[in-house]
């Protein structure tokens, strides 16, 4: 019985430039195979093709190397050259031979790792199980994977105490050894932190490890990020100093840059719904040494100017628990409403492990309006609120996957101070999945209903409306709702609209779709609304941006309109 040793022969995993000249056809091979034989043949150098004894023999060698790599020792062919004017055909007529198949596997941990379970989750996951056949690379990819996660785990004195690869090619049949000492885990030591604005005690709450913890690489990650996600900071630095470690303990050191303490944006926005819009953003990611933060956006368009004020509080746990003060004025000048809004409020978050965010809210509402022909009026609210969201999305600024709930419930009562008693609930459910690279579905469901003695006892800002961009496409923003004996729009205490939409990805980051839309908003019955039509869509840099044309089927007229839409699609 003859021996092959080898220590790693992978698959070759990346082609060269198609050949000019000489063109390499394979038959007799399919899958894997015939891919991996082709990309070694696409590496010769084709100065060096020609009908001779020594580029046979290199052949030969090619073959075999792109053969064994997939477990074939013992294949056969026979070369067939054809030569055209300056061209030239190589094909090759080949026979993969018998597989060669695993027969015996002593895999071993060994240290202090031996029973960890993400380390034997690798084995368990190797695709190295005997009967199965022998692949040089996911040999290779095993003990890679092996080393890797025991370094993400702390094991730095990991090695390999044996490592061979035995093949019988007269037998079809390997042999494989691989005994893996993990040495002692090694556990987080102290942590430096240089160069904070923020007071210590502040940043170290967003340390996800305390000293002493096994050393676990993605908690420095995780670090790293919740360090980001406060935006106290410009520059963020978290190295393990494992050269100074000692008694198996790895010091952390942490090197920031403050955030620059104001910053100012200008921006330029539109959309079919309120026109162009000047956005002015005004930031203090940090206002002290505690860490608060101060946020203005003061938005100027011709129907709903606004300026927007937030202070924040962080608790505890920075990032998950914190305090809001809010405030804001706004004006409203569109369709049928007229309204001046005054609010202020103080709001408490909570992010739960789970992914929800719970916020419970007390906010004033002064609101001066003229709602319609026979409507106008001046409404104080005390309003105690309560909200659970929730967004989950990955893959970029067009999420191949993703959802978004929300659920809110507001009540005023003379009892706390306003005006009049109204209960309003607010429910958004929002879902994306894809099939493939090119197929992409939207839904949204958006509900709600306001409880009072009547619509006029209802502040416009608290009633419904439904139309628009984010809506019913093919009918005006907010078009839809009860009318009053004027014909102009009065609001309704109940909402639902439902969208379906299809998008197939054209090219890049460009997508076509085709989307339904149905809803209404309603006091008594409903009368729903239906909307179709198609759009454009592009994964942009700064967010999605998208271009529909919409007809409402239950319009008064067959007019068309167009949607333009900058940002998040639910």
């Amino acid at each position: 019985m003859g021996w092959i040793r080898t220590t790693g022969l992978a698959m070759l995993i990346a082609s060269a430039p198609a050949l000019a000249e000489v063109e390499f056809e394979v038959k007799g091979l399919k899958g894997a195979l015939r891919k991996n034989v082709e990309l070694f043949l696409s590496a010769i150098d084709q100065d060096s093709i020609e009908d001779t004894d020594r580029f046979r023999s290199h052949l030969q060698s090619e073959i075999s190397t792109a053969m064994r790599a997939l477990g074939y020792y013992s294949p056969s062919y026979r070369v067939e050259w054809q030569a055209d004017g300056d061209d030239t055909r190589v094909t090759l007529h080949m026979n993969a031979g018998p597989k060669t198949v695993i027969a015996e596997r002593d895999i071993q941990l060994i240290g202090g790792g031996a029973n960890d379970p993400d380390l034997l989750a690798v084995i368990e996951n190797s695709r190295l199980d005997v009967g199965r056949t022998l692949n040089h690379g996911y040999y290779e990819a095993f003990k890679s994977s092996l080393s890797n996660t025991a370094l993400k785990k702390g094991y730095f004195d990991a090695r390999f105490e044996q490592s061979a690869m035995k093949v019988a090619p007269g037998r079809q049949q390997a042999f494989l050894v691989l005994h893996f000492d993990t040495g002692q885990r090694y556990h987080f030591g102290p942590t430096t932190i240089n160069g904070s604005q923020i007071k210590e005690e502040r940043v170290r709450s967003l340390m996800p490890f305390e000293e002493g913890d096994p050393y676990l690489a993605s908690q420095l990650g995780e670090f790293n990020q919740a360090l980001s996600n406060s935006q106290w900071f410009s520059s963020i630095f978290v190295e393990p100093r494992l050269e100074a470690a000692e008694d198996y303990k790895v010091p952390v050191h942490v090197e920031l840059t403050p955030q620059n303490r104001n910053q100012v944006e200008v921006g330029l926005g539109y959309s079919t719904d309120v026109g162009a819009r000047l956005k002015l953003n005004w930031k203090k990611p940090w206002v002290h040494s505690r860490g608060h933060s101060w946020n203005t956006n003061m938005e100027i368009s011709a129907v709903q100017p606004k300026i927007e004020t937030v202070y924040r509080i962080p608790l505890e746990d920075v990032l998950k628990d914190y305090y809001q003060i809010v405030g804001g004025l706004r004006y409203i000048d569109s369709h049928d409403t007229v309204s001046t809004e005054l609010g202020f409020g103080v709001e408490r978050h909570w992010l739960k492990e789970s992914g929800w965010q719970r916020t419970l809210s007390l906010r004033y509402l002064y609101e001066d309006y003229k709602q319609g022909a026979e409507e106008e009026g001046l409404m104080e609210l005390f309003i105690p609120g309560l909200t659970y969201s929730r967004t989950r999305a990955r893959g970029g600024a067009m999420p191949s996957w993703g959802d978004k709930q929300f659920i809110s419930m507001e009540y005023a009562d003379p009892l706390l101070g306003s005006d009049t008693e109204i209960f309003r609930l607010r429910g958004r459910t929002g879902w994306v999945r894809s099939a493939g690279d090119r197929h992409r579905g939207l839904f949204k469901v958006d509900g709600g209903a306001v409880l009072a003695d009547g619509i006029r006892h209802v502040p416009p800002s608290m009633r419904f409306f439904a139309g628009g961009d984010n809506s019913l496409r093919g009918y005006g923003y907010e078009s839809i709702a009860p009318r009053d004996s004027g014909g102009q729009l009065r609001g309704g205490r109940f909402l639902m609209t439902a969208t379906a939409e299809y998008q197939f990805r054209v090219y890049g980051n460009w997508w076509l779709a085709a989307f339904y839309d149905y809803g209404d908003a309603w006091n008594d019955k409903p009368d729903w609304n239906r909307g179709v039509g198609g759009g454009l869509r592009w994964a942009s840099p700064v967010g999605p941006i998208r271009l529909d044309v919409g007809v409402g089927l239950d319009n008064d007229s067959d007019d068309y309109r167009i949607h333009f839409t900058l940002g998040p699609e639910f």
